[in-house]
């Protein structure tokens, strides 16, 4: 019985959650399959992969064989590179001590280069959300500076609207009392 180690699909439309099997190559995808050996959540960045890397060293070693995906996920999880070093010890050329202890360092490079991408991530989103705050901010203040045109009151130019104001006052009073002065004039000359 051939089997693949393979993502079976589960979630919902438009948000995939995998499971990570071994199934046989002949059942279908998301059908039956021989045992669980973890999950992977592509939708956060970066993706979520839960792994048991023991029993995919086993899986390995009796033969199976992971399609192209899973491939990638189980050598970004170290399974490759533990199954490559338990190799070695097969065959002699390595000891379980120095094959334990190159797979602890290639680990620990591993979760420094994920611990940076999630800081450098983490920094994005922090400048992205600063910029778009300035950016609302400016908006708010040239709408405010567009809406509301600031008028300076200085005692010269209070002075001039007083003055104004009351030619304006004299003007009207005139303006009363012309008709007046014209229908007085009218009069005498008849």
């Amino acid at each position: 019985m051939p089997v693949k180690i393979r993502l079976q699909r589960h979630g919902k439309k438009g948000k995939p959650f995998y499971w990570i099997v071994a199934a046989d190559a002949r059942s279908k995808r998301d059908g039956k399959y021989l045992e669980k050996l973890g999950t992977y959540n592509p939708n956060i960045n970066p993706a979520e992969i839960n792994l048991d890397v023991d029993g995919a060293v086993k899986w390995l070693q009796n033969g199976a064989q992971p399609t192209d995906t899973a491939r990638a996920i189980l050598s970004y999880r170290g399974v490759m590179m533990k199954n490559h070093l338990a190799g070695g010890v097969r065959k002699g050329a390595l000891t379980e001590e120095q094959a334990e202890e190159k797979f602890n360092a290639w680990m620990e490079d591993k979760s420094k280069a994920v611990d940076g991408k999630k800081t450098k991530l983490a920094d994005a989103k922090d400048k992205a959300k600063a910029d778009a705050i300035a950016a609302e901010k400016a908006t708010n203040e040239a709408r405010i500076a567009a809406n509301a045109p600031v008028v300076e009151e200085t005692p010269e130019a209070t002075e001039n609207v007083d003055a104004t104001e009351e030619v304006e006052a004299t003007e009207k009073v005139e303006l009363k009392d012309a008709p007046a002065a014209e229908a007085e004039a009218t009069k005498e000359e008849e």
